[in-house]
């Protein structure tokens, strides 16, 4: 039996010295302020407001009111031994209407806080878009017209001139498939659209045609040093069993399931597996379109909480594998843990699309949980849940897959979409009528696994 030495990780436990980590969140979920100093209204203010649009009404009018007490936030980031944050720019806070007249109170808020991180030592990751589109340019058709590109290309320009000085690590968008999926087609979130198939599809290509132009900015305005990368929820493959057969179906699935945004941005075309998806059907696509989406990025981003499992079936053909009724799911039903995803998802991205480098850049688990008793939250179950998830990346690792950072879903509770305020994600628990924060057991974990670069 191997003796242990009480209190330090073994070597087969740690992460690359280099690694990066932090945690995240997104500005229309942590801010408030949603109309302090001159600040526009984007469309998750008005479909909040729209009666059964979010759980018991919430709106993100307060939220943690992270605008008023981000300094309190940064040194309890500091405290719980953070060495990067990912947080996203409100691109109505910068520009009101979306074009055109800057606001300068909101543009120095952000400089306010991206120097008090980098004054306790914390290094910005910035997401320039989370969902937070201004209501101006929703107003005039959102994300199926190309006045948005536009619209976008100056945003980026601005910011990246703004804040390129001190911020090095760009993201450009934020999980296209669900903002678009779940805002123009399913009605779910803002703004709540039901299109039709072809509309939708156009709104992709915008999209991607967006991030494209956030990559140039940064190459343009960010300077020395300046990265820059996509966040994608890629649907995270899971072969049921490691054998040769069930990995080739994986690998087939994955292909197929994240082409809308991969293929484009890695390959520059609408390709085969692109058209198979869409049966022929290919959006409206500009000269010079393809070039700026395919632009070479530093990094891919991915947000995966969880994964579908696939077997290889009759002559071989991917198949779904049912997940039983007692299979165990966070309080978000989506949720089901798959800490696997975290070896598999960027496995695949980097083995079928190409990706040169991967940052988590959002995992954990989302419960209802009850308030503090005694000052302690005992989220065991988020913390189990992270650390299989940590395992299975430490896994990928060793493997070749070079994975560079990763993130934990959220740093702190927020309003979380359409489920509000009661589905909580973040590692400190926040008393929305008090804004008291409570680290949970998850966050002094966490922090003993930053401080020591290792799972413990």
């Amino acid at each position: 039996m191997t003796k242990l030495t009480l209190g330090a990780p073994s070597a087969a436990r740690s992460f690359p010295k280099d690694f990066c980590w932090g945690a995240a969140s997104a500005s229309a979920q942590v801010e408030g302020a949603a109309a302090a100093d001159g600040k526009g209204a984007s469309i998750w203010d008005v479909f909040s407001r729209r009666p059964g649009a979010i759980k018991h009404g919430d709106t993100p009018a307060v939220a943690c009111d992270h605008y008023h007490r981000y300094r309190e936030d940064v040194e309890l980031m500091a405290r719980l031994g953070l060495k990067h944050y990912r947080l996203s720019i409100a691109w109505p806070r910068i520009m009101p209407d979306g074009v055109g007249t800057l606001n300068r109170r909101g543009l120095d808020f952000y400089s306010r806080l991206i120097d008090a991180l980098l004054e306790r030592g914390i290094t910005p990751w910035v997401t320039m878009f989370h969902w937070d589109l201004p209501q101006t340019l929703e107003d005039k058709g959102g994300w199926p017209t190309r006045q948005v590109v536009d619209a976008f290309a100056d945003y980026a320009d601005t910011i990246v001139k703004a804040y390129g000085d001190r911020v090095k690590n760009w993201i450009t968008l934020n999980e296209i498939a669900v903002f678009l999926d779940s805002g123009y087609s399913l009605g779910r979130h803002a703004p709540g659209r039901k299109e039709d198939f072809a509309t939708v599809h156009q709104a992709f290509h915008h999209a991607v045609l967006c991030h494209g132009h956030g990559v140039r900015a940064v190459r343009e305005h960010g300077g020395a040093g300046a990265r820059v990368g996509l966040t994608d929820n890629s649907r995270a493959i899971t072969p049921i069993t490691e054998t040769t057969a069930d990995i080739v179906a994986a690998r087939e699935v994955f292909k197929r399931t994240n082409c809308r945004i991969l293929e484009p941005i890695f390959t520059g075309a609408y390709g085969p597996v692109y058209q198979q998806q869409t049966k022929g059907w290919l959006p409206q696509v500009a000269p010079g379109d393809m070039a700026l989406i395919s632009a070479p990025t530093d990094f891919l981003g991915l947000n995966i909480y969880t994964g579908e499992f696939v077997r290889a079936g009759a002559d071989d053909q991917p198949e779904s594998v049912p997940v039983p009724p007692h299979y165990p799911v966070a309080d978000s039903p989506w949720l089901r843990w798959n800490a696997r995803a975290l070896y598999w998802g960027p496995r695949h991205a980097v083995e079928l699309f190409g990706a040169k480098a991967v940052v988590i850049t959002e995992n954990g688990a989302g419960y209802d949980e009850a308030p503090p008793v005694n000052g302690q939250v005992n989220d065991l179950h988020r913390l189990e849940y992270i650390r299989a998830c940590l395992g299975e990346l430490q896994r990928g690792i060793r493997d070749g897959v070079p994975v560079t950072g990763y993130f934990a879903w959220s740093l702190m509770d927020n309003f979380e979409w359409a489920e509000g305020y009661e589905r909580r994600f973040g590692l400190v628990y926040n008393d929305f009528q008090t804004q008291q924060r409570t680290p949970k057991a998850s966050a002094l974990w966490y922090r003993e696994v930053m401080n020591a670069n290792a799972l413990v």
